[in-house]
């Protein structure tokens, strides 16, 4: 249960990253209110996952599916560009993120 607790703090840390687009700087109140709510859910996701998995394991992946998450909806959301460069360095987190996952029990 503690890796789908970690899985779903990654999904509230994507929703939180890209509602801050939304915000405007705060000034928007209602993306504001919900980016504010996704950071809170994504932190007690995480507290929740870290009752059973390892600090750097679980921050390692938690960031890792933030990020991935983020560049591929400011890909699709804010046609960021999609470089070949920038796709690989996304597979290298996917690899890295596989490895913490397989490495512990």
């Amino acid at each position: 249960m503690h890796w789908i607790f970690l899985f779903i703090a990654g999904l509230f840390e994507i929703s939180w990253a890209v509602g801050l687009k939304f915000t405007h700087g705060f000034t928007h109140a209602i993306p504001s209110i919900i980016t504010v709510l996704c950071m809170v859910a994504s932190f007690y996701f995480l507290a929740l996952a870290l009752k059973n998995l390892p600090l750097g394991t679980a921050y390692a992946i938690w960031t890792g599916i933030g990020t991935i998450g983020t560049v591929l909806l400011g890909i699709i959301l804010f046609k960021e560009p999609a470089t070949v460069m920038k796709l690989m360095c996304i597979a290298l987190i996917v690899c890295g993120i596989s490895g913490l996952k397989i490495l512990t029990n």
